[in-house]
């Protein structure tokens, strides 16, 4: 009976420890709430502020900014409507449709002016536009 019990503690203590140890790798490697980083290929992009507001013509704006950490040769991007790190090249020579920022089933279009994006979709239209640092 002895051994019974020693089997059915080892046992009990053995589930307990591997609770623990995933409890332990969700809370380090999983995002928490307010923590809201996407790790990507080529690095990590973070939306660290986010506005939204309409005009006086009912044209909703929206405006973000985002904090990433790219590998080299990579930069802060747009890909499928998300933050992403994009090929230096891209941003440099600003060949916004490269990155390839709409949603699938959306068209991308380079702004006249060079200054952004425009994605359509049937009578739908997002325009994105680059504001350089200062």
């Amino acid at each position: 009976m002895s051994w019974f019990v020693s089997l059915w503690i080892s046992l009990s203590l053995f589930v307990l420890c591997q609770a623990t140890l995933y409890e332990t790798i969700q809370q380090h490697h999983v995002a928490r709430p307010g923590h809201n980083a996407i790790q990507i290929l080529g690095g990590t992009c973070e939306v660290i502020a986010a506005h939204r507001c309409c005009n006086k013509n009912r044209i909703e704006e929206r405006s973000q900014t985002v904090k990433c950490s790219c590998l080299p040769g990579k930069v802060a991007g747009t890909t499928r409507n998300k933050p992403s790190c994009v090929d230096a090249s891209i941003v440099i020579g600003k060949w916004w449709c490269e990155m390839e920022p709409c949603l699938e089933g959306e068209e991308c279009k380079t702004l006249p002016d060079n200054s952004g994006w425009m994605c359509s979709s049937g009578n739908k239209i997002k325009t994105t536009r680059i504001h350089p640092r200062t």
